[in-house]
C-alpha cells in the first residue's frame, strides 16, 4: 500500500530560532496537534499545541527545545507502522523523512485512516467475530483452518487484546452464513466474545425454546 501520494507539504516547518508566538499563531489557524521544527533545513522534531500554550510568546522555540518530540516515519515505512506511529505519539500529523533525513512533508491522520478503510477488512461485505483463547493455546493456522473448513474466507485478522494469559483475535470473515464457523470455534474451545446477528438470533431461539419446554412441562 504505497503512501507517497498522501504526503502533504503545504506547511513549512518553523525554524528553531522563530518565536513561540509564531507557533501559537499557526496553531490558531490550523487543527493539527503538532508543528514540525527544523534548523538549517534539518528536521529536529515536533512540538505540540499543548506544550506551546505553556510558553511565553516572546521566547524562541530554541528556549523550549526540551519539549520537542522526535517522531517521524520514512518514505518507505509500511502503512501499518505509520498508523502505529500515529497512535503511539497521540498526533494527527506525521513528518516524513527520506534516508538522508531530509524533510519531505507530512501525513495527515485522516488520510491514513481513510486509506485503511479502503482495505477489504472494511470495504468487503462479511461478518466480524472476536474470539478468545489462552495465549499458549491459540494459533493463526488453526484459526484459518477453522474458517476455511466451513467454506468461508478470512478478509482480515489481528490481535485486538492480550490480558491475563488470554488473547482476543478480531476476524473479518467474507461470508454471510457464519454460524457454522462460530460453532466450530466453540468446539475448538474458543470463546466467542462478539458474534454476529445470526448467532445471536439462534441463541435467542434456543433460550425461547428452553423456556417453552419448561412451561409445557410444568
Amino acid at each position: 500500500m504505497p503512501l507517497r501520494e498522501y504526503i502533504i507539504n503545504d506547511i513549512k516547518p518553523l525554524n528553531i530560532n522563530d518565536k513561540v508566538s509564531d507557533l501559537k499563531l499557526m496553531f490558531n489557524e490550523l487543527t493539527y496537534s503538532h508543528i514540525p521544527i527544523e534548523n538549517n533545513q534539518a528536521y529536529l522534531g515536533c512540538i505540540s499545541e499543548t506544550d506551546v500554550h505553556c510558553f511565553d510568546g516572546k521566547d524562541t522555540i530554541l528556549e523550549c527545545s526540551h519539549s520537542l518530540e522526535g517522531f517521524f516515519v520514512r518514505l518507505d515505512t509500511p502503512w501499518l507502522d505509520v498508523l502505529e506511529s500515529f497512535a503511539h505519539n497521540s498526533c494527527n500529523i506525521m513528518p516524513v523523512l527520506d534516508t538522508q533525513n531530509n524533510y519531505l512533508g507530512y501525513y495527515e491522520l485522516n488520510d491514513i485512516i481513510g486509506r485503511f478503510n479502503e482495505t477489504p477488512f472494511f470495504s468487503e461485505h462479511g461478518g466480524t467475530l472476536i474470539i478468545e483463547k489462552g495465549i499458549q493455546d491459540y494459533s493463526f493456522s488453526e484459526i484459518c483452518q477453522i474458517v476455511e473448513s466451513n467454506d468461508a474466507k478470512i478478509l482480515g485478522a489481528f490481535i485486538s487484546k492480550m490480558e491475563d494469559d488470554l488473547v482476543q483475535v478480531t476476524l473479518k470473515i467474507g461470508s454471510l452464513g457464519l454460524n457454522d464457523v462460530i460453532q466450530t470455534f466453540r468446539r475448538y474451545s474458543y470463546n466467542i466474545i462478539s458474534g454476529h446477528e445470526e448467532d445471536t438470533y439462534i441463541e435467542n431461539l434456543k433460550e425461547r425454546s428452553e423456556y417453552l419446554n419448561k412451561y409445557l412441562n410444568m
